[in-house]
């Protein structure tokens, strides 16, 4: 993989050229897209910018978010050809940082279930997950040091644990979603793929400019809690093998390890967490709906056909659990400083006709906490992750943690 960290550290001391950066990634698109098919277009030459952090790093936008130099279609033939005018706020945030935004990466039908071509880097068998497939397995096949994604359910965090990259789904809105195709308002979360912990930290502070992220280094003897979300359902051995070796590495390396049982009203959360998506979904595709039904995707058309009773009482009610789960949750983080459960169920599902389950994902989308993926190890040739969870808020506690956690398991293989 192409580490964004290396890739500045390098430009800073006069040893490659940001031109020269963002060559290295076209070369590699052009040898690896063929097999990956990360990208729904890309540019076949590109230039740096000549100033900012991110000047030389090659950037992959997911195919909701708009772009004016690239059409955006989101997964949909309803969008084909769509040419927005203007760059969405991330985007912008990203250029104005210095990188070069080299193409748009795949996304499943509206960010939605409906499987991309794209293939999972690690074996093409399988699938890269969803719905920012594009984004997670163009990092992971070396193409580029960095990709934007979306979350609504565990669309940046699983895809990074099947294709085995790090990942971070920031606090809610801490990037803006304006310009990002809605799935759900209350949910929907922009987020960064990249090689490494410290690279999506980087990523961070450049499109950002926040003080706190601008030179994360490994926390020290974090406090973790060990959360297994046995109310989502059973996990694949390699799931509990990834989450065993986290544990093992985090304890060697200095830190308190403890399990923490999560209060009913955070797992009555996890439950309703379908219930406010498929309202508002319905609300943010009402176009769609009334007038290209035929069009949209088999799965998503399923679940917006199978969804259209339900009320506006029970989205308040959903949306009142959400804000209980929410203060339960935060007296859960007075005993411990991050959460460490799994990524996914298991490693990356065999086929493409699934991109695999957000069951372990969703709750921490809904309580809308900073979520970073940390690749733990591999199972049979294919990558399993773990997630760190921290305080809403506390992003850069969560990135400080998982760096230690990165750290500790390099330290461990």
């Amino acid at each position: 993989m192409i580490s964004l960290a290396d890739i500045q550290r390098r430009i800073e001391r006069g040893e490659l050229s940001p031109d020269a950066a963002i060559a290295q990634s076209l070369e590699a698109i052009e040898a690896r897209e063929k097999v990956v098919r990360a990208f729904v277009c890309h540019a076949k030459s590109a230039k740096a910018q000549g100033s900012g952090p991110l000047r030389g790093i090659a950037v992959g936008i997911k195919d909701i978010v708009d772009t004016a130099d690239f059409p955006t279609e989101m997964g949909s033939s309803i969008y084909r050809g769509w040419q927005p005018r203007a760059d969405a706020p991330v985007v912008m945030m990203l250029k104005r940082a210095g990188a070069t935004v080299i193409g748009k990466t795949t996304t499943t039908a509206f960010a939605a279930n409906d499987p991309t071509v794209t293939l999972n880097p690690h074996n093409p068998g399988h699938t890269p997950g969803g719905s920012s497939a594009g984004s997670a397995a163009a990092v992971a096949a070396g193409m580029i040091p960095l990709a934007l994604g979306t979350q609504t359910g565990g669309s940046v965090i699983r895809p990074a644990a099947y294709c085995g990259v790090a990942a971070i789904k920031p606090s809610f809105r801490l990037l803006p979603t304006v310009g990002v195709k809605c799935f759900s308002w209350a949910l929907d979360t922009v987020g960064l793929f990249g090689a490494g912990v410290d690279d999506v930290a980087r990523g961070l502070f450049a499109m950002t400019g926040r003080a706190e992220f601008s030179d994360i280094s490994p926390a020290t003897s974090p406090r973790i809690g060990v959360v297994r979300q046995e109310f989502a359902g059973p996990v694949e051995p390699a799931a509990e093998e990834g989450l065993a070796a986290a544990i093992k590495a985090a304890k060697r390396a200095g830190a308190s390890v403890e399990s923490v049982d999560l209060p009913e009203l955070v797992r009555e959360a996890w439950r309703i967490h379908p219930v406010i998506q498929v309202f508002e979904a319905h609300r943010a595709f009402a176009w769609e709906f009334s007038e290209c039904h035929d069009e949209i995707a088999p799965m998503l058309r399923a679940t917006l056909d199978a969804s259209v009773g339900v009320t506006p009482r029970e989205y308040d009610e959903a949306r009142r659990t959400g804000r209980r789960g929410r203060r339960e949750l935060g007296e859960v983080f007075e005993g411990v400083d991050v959460l460490l459960t799994y990524s996914a169920p298991g490693t990356a599902p065999k086929g493409l006709s699934s991109t695999g389950d957000p069951r372990y994902n969703r709750l921490w989308t809904l309580m809308g906490n900073p979520c970073v993926n940390v690749p733990a190890l591999k199972v049979d040739g294919l990558p399993v992750g773990v997630q760190v969870i921290a305080r809403f808020g506390n992003d850069a506690g969560a990135l400080a943690t998982a760096r230690f956690l990165e750290n500790a398991l390099a330290a461990s293989s």
